[in-house]
């Protein structure tokens, strides 16, 4: 079988593909995406990073292809639907480069906090400007970091190093996960009051993108100091620009952009409050040796064994089950995907109850779905279907199964509570013929709704004339209704809106959604 890297992977890839019995390696770093199209059907397996696209096309040509292996965690260049809907199973290497990044982060903090690149500019310059970069001391300050994941937890053991004081805002870890790693919990607008340096490490979504905005700033304490390694489009770099001019923020230190590369008139790259690095998170030596070679045996382990690791669109399960537990799997992600973007607060406990024909199953691989459904829209990190489990168990989330035997409307169906701080979330699914998943009830209400596509969620008070309202300001703003599913409580005090619409739902609109009469909630949520 033949295996190509198509990135500039470490040397020690390719010798460990060849040197595993039934594989040869083809190292071709310089492909370029004409000749990636007409040659991947000779190969097996692909290995990449970030530079090769790995299109629904290329996959489509590729009719021996088995697997594709992202060395590195973020899979933005591989259609993975198209992927899992071809058989080819999508790996990648989850926590190969956390402890960099997150040392990047530091490292950043660092040379903001002494004005290191501008004092090396100026010196280079001839110049001995030795008052001007008056620096600050870490030691006693509060880093308030936004988001405790693996990266988040790394910058937080190294900041406590530093004997600073640091907090955190994250809806999605408990208070004992929090306590265990010596972080203080906050609110997030004490998050932005009470912190002198500001570390960014959420995931890019719906509800993060631009969080860091002009309405942000303003309740930032004055002075602050910003470092942003996680995901371009989390800062608003034109708010962010605005902030800086007006003294709210000291410094910001840079690794992502909304644009990479960076367009050369971005104000913030002439700002000289602002160090910057070209998306330098995970580009050290020993984190790319580590990916790759991760990487490299998780494909030989495949093609030569058929033990399948880290793969993000295929579950463990044997060949002869997958047709009968398939549909199962996707319907809990989906269930799973659902609540985790409608959630808000911090996640106890999960309780999955099966009912139905499922129960004769093995169900702990729609367990783990369930909960990578979950976990994944609300982390900064990779969750798969192989260490989904150890990741809620590290964030001090509690996972139940119950096999139900009460009898229900359904030949099968599947029920996620999520317990949180505040209160508890209930959403519930089954398959129709089947194989089509569907939503059946959403906290109190009935319905039938198609979990996929782009989805808005509305909640609001039962009056006549709400719909109307809805569809009426979804049109002026040209979004598109596929499908509309309703439920409605029993006396009629309030309902519940599930609309498939054939685009994402902008911030801008879902915010005129809300200001609507009647309206209790509104959310998009992506399937």
């Amino acid at each position: 079988m033949k295996v190509l890297i198509s990135d500039g992977l470490s040397q020690a890839a390719v010798e460990i593909l060849n040197n595993t019995e039934g594989i040869e390696c083809i190292f071709d770093p310089k492909i370029t995406p004409e000749d990636l199209l007409a040659t991947i059907n000779e190969y097996h397996g692909i290995a990449l990073r970030s530079r090769t696209k790995v299109t629904a096309e290329v996959i489509a040509a590729g009719t021996n292809l088995k697997v594709i292996g992202r060395a590195g965690s973020g899979v933005d260049n591989i259609d993975v639907a198209a992927a899992t809907q071809n058989g080819v199973i999508v790996m990648n290497t989850p926590g190969g480069n956390t402890v960099t990044t997150g040392e990047h982060a530091i490292a950043m903090m660092f040379a903001l906090a002494r004005n290191i690149p501008q004092a090396t500019a100026s010196m280079k310059a001839g110049k001995w400007d030795k008052k001007k970069f008056q620096g600050t001391e870490l030691t006693g300050k509060t880093l308030g970091i936004l988001g405790v994941g693996n990266i988040g937890s790394v910058v937080a053991s190294r900041a406590q190093g530093l004997k600073m004081n640091v907090i955190s805002y994250d809806p999605y870890i408990s208070e004992e996960a929090a306590e265990k790693l010596g972080i203080t919990l906050v609110s997030i607008d004490e998050l932005y009051s009470q912190s002198d340096f500001l570390s960014i490490h959420v995931p890019l979504t719906n509800d993060t993108k631009n969080i860091i905005n002009k309405d942000a700033f303003a309740k930032m304490k004055k002075g602050i100091c910003l470092i942003h390694c996680a995901r371009g489009g989390i800062v608003s770099e034109t708010d962010l620009a605005q902030a800086i001019k007006d003294g709210i923020v000291a410094g910001a230190a840079l690794d992502v952009f909304e644009e990479e590369p960076t367009p050369a008139d971005n104000p913030l790259l002439s700002m000289d409050e602002v160090i910057v690095t070209p998306h330098l998170g995970a580009s050290t030596q020993e984190a790319q040796d580590n990916v790759a070679i991760a990487i490299a045996e998780q494909i030989a382990d495949l093609l030569t064994t058929g033990t399948v690791r880290n793969a993000l669109n295929v579950p463990c399960v044997p060949a002869e089950q997958m047709a009968a537990l398939g549909p199962y799997i996707t319907l809990g992600e989906k269930l799973g995907s659902f609540q985790g973007q409608c959630l808000t607060g911090g996640i106890e406990e999960i309780e999955i109850e099966y009912s139905g024909e499922v129960t004769d199953f093995d169900i702990a691989p729609i367990t783990i779905a369930c909960i990578k459904g979950i976990l994944t829209p609300v982390l900064d990190e990779v969750v798969n279907y192989v260490n989904a489990p150890s990741v809620a168990e590290a964030r001090g989330i509690k996972v139940k199964e119950v096999k139900s035997s009460k009898s229900t409307d359904f030949a099968s169906s599947i029920k996620i509570k999520i317990k949180t701080k505040d209160r508890k979330n209930i959403i519930e699914g089954a398959l129709f013929g089947k194989t089509e998943p569907r939503i059946v009830k959403v906290n109190k209400f009935f319905l039938d709704a198609v979990p996929e596509g782009n989805l808005l969620v509305i909640h609001n008070e039962d009056k006549p004339g709400v719909i109307g309202e809805i569809g009426t300001l979804l049109g002026e703003n040209s979004v598109n209704i596929a499908r509309l599913h309703l439920g409605r409580q029993e006396d009629n005090a309030e309902a519940l809106s599930v609309w498939n619409v054939d685009a994402p739902v902008e911030k801008e609109v879902l915010a005129k959604l809300t200001d609507l009469a009647y309206i209790i909630s509104a959310k998009v949520v992506e399937l």
